[in-house]
C-alpha cells in the first residue's frame, strides 16, 4: 500500500520504504543469481584455492566452468529432479506434507475458533501479555493471528474504552515479531528453517551436529530455545505495552464505527461443539503418536552399534497427523465438513496457496545447485571467511552471533519473506561462520537468523500483512500513516532483539542445548 509522507515519518522511514519498494521480489532476485552466477564461472572456471578439512588435512577445490558442454548438459539433466524436487532428499516434498495438516486445521476453522474462544475470555489485567501469547501461538497458521486476533484486539480495548490500537499494537507484536517462537515443536517454520539448514551445511562438509557433537533433528533442533523464548517475548511484551505503548496511546484520539460488533468474533454453537470434538480428536491422536513411538518408531540400535530414533526421524509427519485428526474432528462437528471431499478441498485450498513457494524454490533451489556443484558457493564462504578471520574474530564467537543477528535483522527491513532470506543467507553463513569458529554450528546460525528476521518484522513496509494491519488501524484511527504504526511497533522491535538475542548468547555461552 502506497503511504504518502507525513510530518511524523522520519527520513529513514522514508527512506527504508523507497529502498524496499525498488528491490525485486526474491524469485525474480534468484532468476538473476542464478544467471550471474552461471556467467561468473565461465569467467573464474578452473580457479584452485585450498580449505582446512575436519581433520585438519588441506582440501584443494577447483570452480567448475559452468558454460562447458558438460555442465551445461548436468544443468538441465537435473533441474527438475536433482536440484528442485530432490533438493535436501526431498525438503519441498516434506513441507508441503505439513501444510497438509496444518491446511485441514485451518480451513476446518479450528485455528480461528481457538484464537476467538481465548480471545473473548481474556482478563482487562492480562489483556496484553495475553494477546502477545495467543499472536505468538498462532503463527502455526499466519491468517488466524493477522487476520482475525488483530481485529479482536482492538475490538476488546474498544469495549473496555481504552484505545482500541494498543491492544492491536500487542497482537501484532506477538503475531509478527513472535513468529520464531512457540511452544509447539516442528512447526512450519521449524521444518523450512531446519531442513534447509541440514543442507546448506551438509553441501560444504559441514558437520549437522551440535556443539556438544549430537547429531540435529532439523525440525526440533531449536525447540528448547522457542519454547523458552515464548515466554520471554510474552514478558517483555507486555512489559513494553505497559511502559511504553499504552502511556502513548492513551493520549491519543480515536474513533470506535458503528459497524463494529464483538458478537462478530464470537463463538457460535457449532463451533463450540466443534472444539469438544477436537479435544477427544487431540486425545485420538495423542494415542496414536504414543503408540507409533513405543511401538513400530521405538529406538533401537543398529548392525553398527549406533542408536537409530525413528520417532524423532519422523516427527514431522507424527506433528502432520495430529493436526489432521482434530482439524478433521472440529470440521465435521462443526458441520464445516460434510463429507471426506471436504477434507480434501480442505488441503488443496492449503496447497493453492503454496503456488509461490514453488516457484521460489524451483530458482532458488537450482542456483543452490549451481553454486554447490559448481564450487562456487564454497570459493565465496573461502573469501568470507578468510575476510572475517583477518579481523581477528574467530576469538570472539558472540560477537560473530550478535553481529549476524544485527545484520540478518537490517536486511529484513527491506527484503521481505522469511523462506527467501534464508535461502539467500543461510547458504552463506551456515559454512561461513562455522570455518571461522567450528562453535559457530548450524544450529547455532539458523537460530540467530530466526531472532532476527522476527524481531523487524512489524517494523518493515516489507512484510507480507504490513498494509493489511495498517487497514485495520485506520477503522479506529483513519489517518494514521505507516510511519506512524512503524514508531507505534519501534519499542517492541527493540526490545525483542536486544532481549531475545541476549537469551541465545546465554543458551551459547552456558552450553545450553537448543533442541533435541
Amino acid at each position: 500500500m502506497t503511504e504518502k509522507t507525513t510530518p511524523t515519518q522520519s527520513k529513514a522511514i522514508v527512506i527504508i520504504e523507497k529502498i524496499g519498494k525498488k528491490i525485486p521480489d526474491p524469485v525474480i532476485i534468484f532468476m538473476w543469481f542464478l544467471v550471474i552466477a552461471f556467467v561468473l564461472t565461465a569467467f573464474v572456471g578452473g580457479l584452485t584455492f585450498e580449505t582446512t578439512g575436519a581433520d585438519g588435512s588441506p582440501i584443494v577445490h577447483t570452480i567448475k566452468d559452468m558454460s562447458a558442454t558438460e555442465n551445461v548438459i548436468w544443468l538441465f539433466d537435473n533441474a527438475i529432479l536433482q536440484n528442485w524436487l530432490g533438493f535436501g532428499n526431498g525438503i519441498l516434498g516434506v513441507i508441503l506434507v505439513v501444510m497438509l495438516g496444518v491446511g485441514v486445521a485451518e480451513n476446518s476453522g479450528l485455528l480461528s475458533t481457538i484464537v476467538k474462544k481465548l480471545g473473548t475470555h481474556l482478563s482487562a489485567r492480562f489483556l496484553p501479555p495475553a494477546l502477545i501469547f495467543l499472536g505468538i501461538m498462532s503463527s502455526i497458521a499466519t491468517d488466524a493471528g493477522y487476520l482475525i486476533l488483530i481485529p479482536l484486539a482492538g475490538l476488546l480495548y474498544a469495549g473496555l474504552g481504552k484505545n482500541p490500537l494498543i491492544g492491536m499494537a500487542a497482537a501484532f507484536a506477538g503475531v509478527s515479531a513472535g513468529f520464531s517462537a512457540n511452544l509447539l515443536p516442528a512447526t512450519p517454520v521449524d521444518v523450512i528453517i531446519g531442513l534447509n539448514a541440514k543442507v546448506f551445511a551438509e553441501a560444504q562438509g559441514v558437520p549437522f551436529t551440535s556443539a556438544e557433537g549430537q547429531t540435529l533433528t532439523p525440525a526440533t533442533m531449536h525447540y528448547y530455545f522457542i519454547f523458552v523464548s515464548t515466554f520471554m517475548l510474552v514478558g517483555i511484551g507486555g512489559w513494553v505495552t505497559k511502559r511504553y505503548v499504552a502511556p502513548r496511546l492513551e493520549t491519543m484520539s480515536y474513533q470506535v464505527p458503528d459497524d463494529l460488533h464483538l458478537s462478530d468474533f464470537s463463538v457460535k454453537p457449532e463451533e463450540q461443539k466443534g472444539l469438544k470434538a477436537a479435544f477427544w480428536g487431540l486425545l485420538v491422536s495423542l494415542a496414536i503418536v504414543i503408540g507409533l513411538s513405543i511401538g513400530p518408531l521405538a529406538p533401537y540400535t543398529n548392525e553398527a552399534g549406533s542408536t537409530v530414533k525413528p520417532f524423532l526421524n519422523n516427527v514431522i509427519i507424527l506433528i502432520t497427523i495430529v493436526f489432521t485428526v482434530v482439524g478433521v474432528a472440529f470440521g465435521y462437528a462443526s458441520g464445516k465438513f460434510k463429507s471426506l471431499m471436504d477434507v480434501v478441498q480442505a488441503m488443496v485450498a492449503q496447497m493453492n496457496t503454496m503456488g509461490y513457494i514453488l516457484v521460489l524454490t524451483f530458482f532458488c533451489y537450482n542456483f543452490l545447485g549451481l553454486l554447490g556443484y559448481s564450487g562456487l558457493g564454497t570459493y565465496i564462504t573461502y573469501l568470507g571467511a578468510s575476510f572475517l578471520t583477518a579481523l581477528g574474530l574467530q576469538e570472539f564467537p558472540v560477537l560473530l552471533i550478535i553481529g549476524f543477528v544485527f545484520t540478518t535483522a537490517f536486511i529484513n527491513l527491506i527484503v521481505g519473506g522469511l523462506t527467501s532470506k534464508w535461502m539467500l543467507l543461510g547458504p552463506i553463513f551456515i559454512p561461513m561462520l562455522y570455518q571461522v569458529n567450528p562453535l559457530m554450528t548450524p544450529d547455532l546460525v539458523a537460530a540467530a537468523y530466526r531472532v532476527a528476521d522476527s524481531s523487524t518484522n512489524i517494523i518493515t513496509p516489507m512484510m507480507a500483512y504490513a498494509g493489511v494491519i495498517l487497514a485495520f488501524m485506520r477503522k479506529y484511527k483513519p489517518d494514521l500513516s505507516f510511519g506512524d504504526m512503524i514508531i507505534m511497533m519501534l519499542p517492541y522491535s527493540i526490545a525483542f532483539l536486544i532481549f531475545w538475542t541476549a537469551l541465545l548468547v546465554g543458551f551459547f555461552a552456558i552450553g545450553i542445548p537448543l533442541g533435541f
